[in-house]
């Protein structure tokens, strides 16, 4: 059998009895990073193999594991921290499994995406993860047109170094709506910074450090909400005869839209 095991993100105590069992008897574990795994194992008092087994390599790896659970044996595979699959590697092992007829499990436990939800505060009726969003190009203009467009409460992780950036992306696409930034969840400096996207942005400090998670709550769009190719259109017909700031304005009143939003666009285009 292989287990996908949950793992802590932070306080080391969140790991769950079923999972120190199945570590405690199985065979082998392995592991995204053996370092970041052998550390967990020794405040555990748990000594087995450890098998490297990353996001680069799991598909050349995967045949070998495959023949160890046909030999009998159980294995253990956990990410550096939450659930395997989730942004982290392992959905690969369980589709090698499956295509095998292999029997294969989940441990639950901690998890970023869950843990940041319940704790952001808002409405979670509905939710859409989007993982970490393509860096540039037009895969993350396409990503944040996705977000904006789902209308339920977006959830993403994001590096510290980039989460400025992402805010005031998000900004531009969706308008300033509430949002909420997780950083350091279950450490000692856990926080949580609640507000519409404007206000957050106003209080970061000149560094952000930590793990981030960031999520949104996006407004449902009406069926005759401006499409994206519509504000582009009618920005380039009005910068042509009025000035940058007065073509946003307008646009911004006759598509009403949020003035904030069509003005960064009505710049990039100008940019482009």
């Amino acid at each position: 059998m292989l287990y996908l095991i949950a793992t802590p993100i932070g306080n080391l105590g969140d790991i769950t009895y079923r999972a120190v069992e199945t570590l405690q008897g199985c065979a082998e574990v392995w592991c995204e990073d053996t370092r970041q795994t052998a550390k967990l194992l020794n405040h555990l008092s748990i000594k087995k193999p450890l098998v490297s087994c990353h996001e680069y390599t799991q598909k050349e790896k995967a045949p070998q594991l495959l023949e160890k659970l046909k030999a009998g044996l159980d294995i253990a595979y956990v990410s550096d921290a939450g659930m395997p699959g989730i942004s982290d590697p392992g959905a690969l092992l369980v589709q090698a499994c499956i295509e095998a007829g292999l029997s294969y499990t989940v441990l639950p436990g901690p998890s970023a995406v869950l843990t940041a939800a319940v704790l952001s505060g808002l409405p979670l009726d509905r939710f859409t993860f989007f993982g970490f969003l393509p860096r540039e190009g037009t895969a993350r203009k396409k990503a944040l047109g996705d977000l904006a467009a789902c209308g339920a409460t977006a959830i993403l992780y994001e590096s510290p170094h980039r989460v400025k950036d992402t805010l005031q992306d998000v900004l531009n696409a969706a308008g300033d709506c509430p949002c909420a930034l997780v950083r350091e969840l279950t450490k000692v400096h856990e926080s949580c910074q609640r507000g519409l996207i404007s206000e957050v942005l106003g209080v970061l400090p000149e560094e952000v450090r930590g793990e981030c998670v960031l999520l949104f709550r996006i407004p449902p769009r009406t069926e005759d909400a401006p499409s994206a190719d519509e504000l582009d259109a009618l920005l380039l017909r009005l910068m042509d005869h009025m000035t940058l700031k007065d073509a946003a304005k307008e646009a911004s009143e006759a598509l009403k839209l949020p003035k904030k939003q069509v003005y960064a666009r009505a710049l990039e285009l100008k940019n482009e």
